[in-house]
This record gives C-alpha cells, sequence and structure tokens, in this order.
C-alpha cells in the first residue's frame, strides 16, 4: 500500500481525542488529580490480620499481548471427587482510589477505559492502572478474591469472597497459551518457568470447559462476531488483524462469569445493594423469529434462550463464514445491554445473553468503574460497615455508567472507522468481494471477505438482504468521519 505522509497514529489521536469530547467523556486528567497522585508513593500489599496469604498457589494472569492492566490472575486446585477449586484474584483499586478524590471522580465521569485504535484512555492514569493497582508479575498484591468449588458438571458447587495476598507467577497471553492448549504450539516460555504451572492451567483449561458446556446447556448464547484491531509499523497503519475466540479467552470469560455470579449473591445474602449488568429479554425476538424463519428453523414466539442458542450452533455448523454476520444480527436485535440498582428485597431481569440472574461486574476495577463501586460494597459487607451509598445514589450511578459506556463505545467504533478508513485511503477505485451485514432504511452495509472492513453501500443496493454476497468498488472514504462508501458492482445468490 503506498505510504502517506502524513502520520496515521497522530490523525487517528487528533479524531480520537475530538470524539472522546464530543461524547461528554474526559481525554484528560485534571492538574489535581495528577496531583493527588504523585502523593501516592506504593501499592498497598500490606496485609491486614484478616488477609489470607495464598501467595503459595501457583496465580499467574492471562490477558492481550499488549495489555499492562492485569486486574485479575486465576489458579485451580484439584479436589476429591472430581471437583475443582477455581481461584480468581482481582486488584484492590478501592485501596489506592478512595471515593471522593479527584482520581476518583474523573474514573466515576469516564466509567470506563476508552480503547481505541491509536491511543489508550485509562480510566485510571497508568501509575495505579499498569503498576500500583494492576497484579503485575512477581508482584506481591492485596487482592480480592472469589473462591469457587466446580462440581464435574461444570457447575458451581459454592463460592466466597474474601481478601487475600496473592503473587502472580507468570505474565501471560491469550493467543501464546491458547496455540499451546489447542496443540498447535509448544508450552510459553513462561509457563515451563514455573514448576507445576502448566498442569494448573491445563485444570483450569478443562474446568472452563466443563462451565462453558453447562453454561450453553441451561441458555447461554454461542455468539461470534469479526473484531478487527489496527496494526501498526512506527505511526502507519499496516493492517487490520482480526481477533478471534480461543480456548485462553474461553477461560478467562467463563471464570469471569461466575466470579461475577458469586459477588452478586455475596452482596444479595447479606442484604446489601449491588449494581448488576443485565440485558433483558431481546427488545425485537419477533424479529429474531423471522431470521431463523429465513434459515429454514422455528423459534418459538415467546422469548427462548435455549431455542435460540440451538438455532446459533446449528448455523454455526451450515455456514461459519456467515455466522459472525448472523451472530452481529442477533446481537442488534437483543439489545443494549444496562446497568441497574438491585436493592435489597428488589427484583432485577436476569442477563439474558449469559443465562445467568445473578451478574454483576466486579473483575476489572482498573478499567470499569461500576466494578470500583462493587467492590466498595463487598468491602462493606465483609466488615459489617454501612452500606456506602444510599438507594437513589446507586440507581442514578447505573443510569450513569449506561450512558458512559455507550458513548464509550461510540468512540471507539468511530475511531475503527477512521483506521479503516485511512487504510483504505489508497485504495479507491479497487473492487472487492463483500457480504451484506445490514439491510434497513436507513442503509445497506456491507462487509469485505477479505479485509475485515464495513462500509456503507450508496449504489445498487436494490434487492439486497443481509446475507447475499455482492461484488463491490471503493468509491470514497472519509477518514475523520470514518465513513466508507462502496457501489454495488454486481450480486449472487445466497
Amino acid at each position: 500500500m503506498e505510504q502517506h505522509i502524513e502520520r496515521h497514529r497522530e490523525r487517528l489521536e487528533h479524531i480520537a481525542h475530538t470524539a472522546m469530547l464530543e461524547r461528554g467523556l474526559l481525554p484528560d486528567f485534571s492538574k489535581a488529580a495528577l496531583t493527588e497522585l504523585d502523593r501516592i508513593q506504593g501499592p498497598a500489599n500490606t496485609p491486614q490480620a484478616s488477609v489470607h496469604d495464598l501467595r503459595k498457589m501457583l496465580w499467574a494472569s492471562i490477558d492481550n499481548d499488549d495489555s499492562l492492566d492485569l486486574d485479575q490472575t486465576t489458579a485451580a486446585e484439584e479436589l476429591p471427587g472430581g471437583q475443582v477449586r477455581i481461584l480468581v484474584a482481582v486488584a484492590d483499586v478501592d485501596a489506592l482510589v478512595k471515593e471522593g478524590t479527584e482520581l476518583d471522580a474523573h474514573a466515576r465521569h469516564n466509567t470506563t477505559s476508552v480503547y481505541t485504535a491509536a491511543k489508550i484512555f485509562p480510566m485510571l492514569p497508568e501509575k495505579l492502572s499498569t503498576d500500583l493497582t494492576s497484579l503485575n508479575y512477581d508482584a506481591d498484591r492485596v487482592s480480592m478474591v472469589i473462591d469457587m468449588i466446580i462440581d464435574p458438571d461444570g457447575s458451581l458447587r459454592e463460592g466466597s469472597v474474601y481478601q487475600a495476598l496473592t503473587h502472580n507467577y507468570a505474565k501471560l497471553a491469550y493467543n501464546s497459551v491458547a496455540a499451546w492448549l489447542e496443540g498447535l504450539a509448544p508450552i510459553p516460555e513462561e509457563v515451563a518457568a514455573v514448576d507445576g504451572l502448566a498442569a494448573n492451567l491445563r485444570l483450569q483449561d478443562e474446568t472452563a470447559q466443563q462451565m462453558k458446556k453447562f453454561r450453553h446447556a441451561h441458555g447461554a448464547l454461542s455468539f461470534e462476531t469479526i473484531e478487527a484491531k489496527a496494526v501498526f509499523d512506527g505511526d502507519q497503519i499496516r493492517e487490520l488483524e482480526i481477533e478471534e475466540r480461543n480456548r485462553a479467552k474461553d477461560l478467562i470469560e467463563n471464570f469471569m462469569v461466575a466470579a461475577n455470579g458469586v459477588t452478586a449473591r455475596y452482596l444479595e445474602k447479606r442484604n446489601y445493594p449491588s449494581l448488576r449488568r443485565v440485558v433483558r429479554v431481546p427488545k425485537r425476538w419477533e424479529r429474531i423469529v423471522e431470521i431463523a424463519a429465513e434459515h429454514q428453523y422455528e423459534l418459538p414466539e415467546k422469548p427462548d434462550s435455549s431455542a435460540l442458542e440451538k438455532f446459533l450452533i446449528s448455523q454455526k455448523t451450515k455456514d461459519p463464514m456467515r455466522f459472525p454476520d448472523l451472530s452481529l444480527a442477533i446481537i442488534k436485535l437483543m439489545g443494549a445491554g444496562e446497568y441497574v440498582a438491585d436493592l435489597p428485597d428488589g427484583s432485577v431481569p436476569g442477563h439474558f445473553g449469559l443465562a445467568v440472574k445473578d451478574y454483576s461486574h466486579s473483575t476489572a476495577p482498573n478499567r470499569r468503574y461500576p466494578d470500583l463501586i462493587t467492590h466498595r460494597l463487598l468491602k462493606a459487607a465483609l466488615q459489617d460497615n454501612p452500606v456506602p451509598c444510599t438507594a437513589e445514589e446507586l440507581e442514578a450511578l447505573a443510569a450513569h455508567c449506561t450512558e458512559a459506556e455507550d458513548a464509550a463505545n461510540k468512540v471507539e467504533r468511530q475511531v475503527g472507522k477512521s483506521a479503516a478508513a485511512l487504510l483504505l485511503e489508497g485504495h479507491i477505485g479497487e473492487r472487492f468481494e463483500a457480504i451484506v451485514t445490514g439491510a434497513a432504511q436507513k442503509g445497506t452495509w456491507v462487509r469485505l471477505l477479505k479485509i475485515p472492513v464495513e462500509g456503507k453501500l450508496v449504489h445498487g443496493v436494490e434487492g439486497l438482504d443481509v446475507g447475499d454476497r455482492v461484488r463491490v468498488q471503493l468509491i470514497n472514504v472519509n477518514v475523520d468521519r470514518g465513513y466508507i462508501d462502496f457501489k454495488k458492482i454486481r450480486s449472487s445468490k445466497r
């Protein structure tokens, strides 16, 4: 591809910074917050007498290759009768970021770290999120531990929550761990360097797979969407890389879903409120039924997660290439997730897509404010202290977190589209094979098959529907707005 004189990274950073401001988010920390940060000199790793010492367990973190804000580590222990003890240690961010401080005010405003193609806008300064409140390699940290007993069938037998001193013995990455677990690559050096860690991770993997089977048998949904990440060569975008699901990601996802359920029930049993993440009953179930019928599959008239899961599995088997686009369509029809306050003696809907009723966010407090709130509630419950906020405050926080997270997602999508537009700037007039991913009054959208880029079809939309194959020509891009426009050359039947 022709190299442009301008610096892609610099331009995307400017687009991201502007998009943050336009969406009401704070791209920079205030002077007051940074002054406050300067007064924090070390991690909170001095345990109180009531804190367990679990440093001898084989804790390890698994995250993206470039992740430095390590929110959790995991460990496992084999028990008699086929049961497995799974432990999730989560960073104690509240130990250093106290409610009412300037640092907390910034985190409360944005509610999440924003991950754009060229720059990360962290919820907390990197001195905290990637160091003092991160579960870093070879460091002792006081953590919030979710301790679970998993039965051989993958179901959760029991769970508890407490604080403990932990030690991260290996900083691992999803892709290399997954390749090893799947028999596609040798053992990662970081795993081989720690006696017993390989066996521990294999136990975690086997347990996570059983937990996954159990969840999906009870209605959790199998989605698979295409997510692309900009890869830079210096300051220039070289390509868009597809981020795929794998065994290591499944391992962490299943443990986090279970851990978030344990924290929600822990608070409920002690009559404390909680902040929960839910996807209510799908907003457009009737359209999901219509899509299934178009694929010669019958779904019930009333929302049924188990039936939907069977449909998704059948379509992934029949047409794996188009399954990501079907997944995306169903996800959009499900409706956006939201945060709700669950008050004592109250009732909240379950999380339809995860097939769980009790689901809090508690495993990523460095990058999500709802998780930090949950930790403050957990600490109050553990110490029998009063609830640190009123019901009205928690309900207002839930609404704010939903709105701010939606704004952050829009910023990430906008910058992602601008990155794709930059990559295609030198390809105006070229032709590509594509698939229709959206067809509605507001427009028809296509995704290229060889490059993970989606754009608008502005000419030749007549008669096209989701799933149709079409050959298109790139006719225009607008990097600042993230627009990519195509026209149809020819189409083929689904």
